[in-house]
């Protein structure tokens, strides 16, 4: 490839056309600088000008260049070792220029190798728009991958969107199209023109690495240079490395847009909630935020998960600079952030990521293996290399970029399964004739390798039986830290959707779940999912009158708690809201003013701190050592009881009765003896509750029950779960079983 010092003939006839018309494949050879012997000429595109002058760092006119082809295109002779062009318009105006075709390229040979390799680990520091300073100037270098295009050219507020003027370097070996664009910096709005390998003119597209976009209908990416400084260093030194799991992890699950929303029915900025939902998020008692994806998306609809931009934080609620505020105000009040991240599909809109460069890039060629019929969208080709390099770039900047402590990775299922919600004949084999994916597989492994090796933690939202999601890689499990227990989700709830008269014939749905509880290291979801389409709210889906739904709800969030797992909650389900989850509106707010919903917060306040504060309930969720039924059986009256343990000697007893009935004398098993504390009961009249409990405390009886040396008599209150514990339970000592 020439480059701007070799020699050469003037541009022939041809390459001038080629030029003038966008359609140059080499603009380097012709363009910037080039030494022709005795002396240098430089050659210019400048369509429109009425005239171009050469003019020193003074701003001193040299000389006049002279048009040699009618479409704009300039020449002349320099002789000054520093250059820039006055381009004078038809108006008079004129605008001073230096000429992006007198840099070198600034890409070394190991990043172009590691980039064909698939290899480059910090791949968004070398593609998209960085604003750099190149052999001495100040500028911006644009890089994108479009292996099958013919010309890729970057077109902005700066060049008057005008594919001709700012065609870019191709590296052909790697298919990586470069230009350094001096004086353009932060702010600066552009795209990407191209032509595919037949010359056919593309709509215009975004920077797949793109660091901040406009809105709609634009859709322009933004050139952005943080200058943010973070304050969160004494939570960085604290949490990054292995994850902790005898931690417990109390998540509230956001829809940043829909949370609150201002008294004009505006979304808050990212500095707004900041300052309102960090601080509640506090007061209640929850250990982590997990963000709805804030990748940029085009359709409000899709709450983010159709992204189009996975290195963008949405512009919806401010700058990426304003992102990074609200997660260092999380992390200095103590409160860790996770986001929903999408490396499974991306959305079909011109603008983004399908058929980038004319060609099947990002997505199979074939449509059995590259749509999902289900959502409309395309799937990532994970067989091909720079697919898997921006993917995993894309999570390695949230978590360097951003400081975001986990990644929810959404519909895995959907990636492990190459006959996904597709009948005979819509899709193809793997290899050995399977349904696995097996090029997902290696690249799920591969991210969460990477993940934790930057010392953050994946989530799997994965609804089958895949054996080992959460086990370690080299253990041969797919790596990921935690995952998502749907299984307990739908059949807690499909039980809770019971009459109480009818619970007993349900019963395993509640017992069941332990029998796989320690499988894997799960979570227990009731996430967004379980509040929209028609499935009403978690209030909703409870049965009975007014006062039962109420009472179902906080037992069942009691039961939760009280069970093995870390726990994640939707936002709205805390107080109780009453109507389907709505993306375009705040949440009822108001309901809160109200006994029943107010008591309901509290309660979820409370069990926060009872289940932060009680290891037994935490320390050894994904060990079955941590668990012991007392007993399962007792389906006629629809009570469960069991024991948590922290492997030191701590223990805590669960006793959830799901009928209306208060069950006086109701005997449980105790492995110590002395008082016993209620530390929790759903039916507290703090929380709207009737009251009926064992005012604080119990004695325990010498009478063996449920396998222990002892035993309590208890007052089962109707529609609730009890939490106790030793009264010197703060006194470890190595008893459990």
């Amino acid at each position: 490839m020439a480059s701007h010092t070799e020699r050469g003939p003037l541009p022939s006839p041809a390459d001038l056309k080629l030029l003038a018309d966008g359609r140059h494949p080499d603009p380097f050879a012709v363009l910037g600088r080039h030494s022709r012997g005795d002396y240098d000429t430089v050659v210019t595109l400048q369509p429109g000008a009425e005239s171009v002058h050469l003019i020193d760092d003074d701003g001193g006119e040299v000389s006049a260049l002279r048009r040699i082809h009618a479409n704009g295109v300039f020449a002349g002779r320099v002789d000054t070792a520093d250059y820039r062009f006055r381009v004078v318009w038809p108006d008079g105006a004129n605008t001073d220029v230096r000429d992006p075709y007198s840099f070198g390229s600034s890409f070394g040979d190991v990043d172009l190798h590691l980039i064909g390799e698939g290899r480059l680990e910090n791949i968004y520091r070398t593609l998209g728009a960085h604003v750099v300073i190149c052999e001495g100037t100040r500028g911006t270098r644009f890089a994108v991958w479009a292996p099958n295009a013919s010309r890729v050219s970057v077109i902005g507020d700066f060049n008057q969107w005008d594919g001709r003027r700012h065609p870019m370097r191709r590296h052909p070996g790697v298919g990586v199209w470069e230009l350094f664009v001096p004086d353009v910096g932060d702010g600066a709005h552009y795209k990407f023109e191209l032509l595919d390998a037949a010359g056919t003119l593309l709509p215009e597209k975004t920077d797949p690495f793109g660091n901040a976009f406009e809105p709609p209908p634009g859709n322009a990416a933004i050139v952005i240079e943080s200058d943010y400084v973070w304050g969160d260093a004494d939570w960085i030194a604290a949490e990054r490395g292995t994850p902790a799991m005898a931690t417990p992890q109390a998540i509230y699950e956001v829809h940043l847009g829909s949370w609150r929303r201002n008294g004009d029915g505006d979304w808050l900025s990212y500095r707004e909630l900041a300052a309102t939902l960090v601080p509640y998020v506090v007061d209640m008692g929850f250990t982590h935020i997990e963000l709805l994806p804030v990748t940029e998306h085009p359709f409000d609809g899709s709450w983010g998960y159709q992204p189009i931009g996975l290195f963008a934080p949405t512009w919806r609620f401010g700058s990426p600079d304003d992102f990074r505020y609200f997660v260092d105000q999380c992390h200095q009040a103590g409160i860790g952030v996770i986001v929903d991240w999408v490396p499974a599909h991306f959305p079909r809109d011109t603008h983004g990521l399908a058929r980038f460069d004319g060609s099947a890039l990002y997505e199979h060629a074939d449509p059995r293996q590259g749509e999902h019929a289900d959502w409309g969208t395309l799937v990532f080709n994970y067989g091909r290399n720079e697919v898997v390099n921006y993917l995993i770039g894309s999570a390695r900047y949230w978590i360097e970029a951003f400081h975001i402590d986990g990644l929810r990775v959404d519909a895995v299922a959907s990636m492990l399964y190459l006959d996904y919600s597709r009948e005979d004949g819509e899709w193809v084999p793997n290899e050995h004739g399977g349904n696995e994916n097996l090029e997902a597989v290696a690249f799920i492994k591969r991210l969460n390798e990477t993940v934790h090796a930057l010392g953050a933690t994946t989530y799997a939202e994965e609804s089958t039986a895949w054996p080992g999601v959460s086990r370690p890689t080299y253990d041969g499990g797919l790596g990921f830290t935690f995952k998502w227990n749907m299984g307990w989700m739908n059949d807690s709830l499909t039980y809770m959707g019971e009459d109480p008269i009818h619970r007993r014939y349900h019963h395993d749905k509640i017992t069941f779940g332990l029998v796989y509880a320690f499988d894997e290291n799960f979570v227990l979801p009731l996430s967004h999912d379980e509040v929209v389409h028609g499935k009403r709210s978690l209030l909703g889906r409870m049965p009975g009158d007014d006062w039962q739904r109420f009472a179902n709800l906080r037992a069942y969030f009691g039961l939760m708690y009280a069970h093995p797992g870390k726990k994640l909650l939707f936002m709205g389900g805390e107080f109780g809201q009453n109507d389907e989850w709505n993306h375009d509106q705040s949440l009822d707010w108001h309901l809160t003013e109200f006994a029943p919903h107010a008591g309901m917060q509290q309660l979820v306040r409370d069990l926060n701190h009872v289940y932060r504060s009680t290891p037994a309930l935490h320390a050894q969720d994904f060990d079955g050592a941590g668990f012991s039924w007392l007993d399962w059986k007792d389906a006629d009256s629809s009570v469960f009881s069991w024991l948590r343990f922290d492997g030191e000697g701590r223990v805590a007893l669960c006793v959830v009765n799901m009928t209306p009935v208060v069950r006086e004398g109701y005997r449980v098993g105790a492995p110590k003896p002395g008082q016993w504390r209620e530390r929790f009961n759903s039916d507290a009249r703090e929380y709207d509750g009737s009251g009926v409990g064992n005012d604080g405390a119990v004695n325990t009886e010498p009478q063996g029950w449920h396998d222990q040396p002892h035993s309590l008599t208890l007052t089962l209150p109707p529609l609730a779960t009890l939490i106790l514990e030793p009264a010197d339970n703060n006194e470890p000592r190595r008893t459990d079983p």
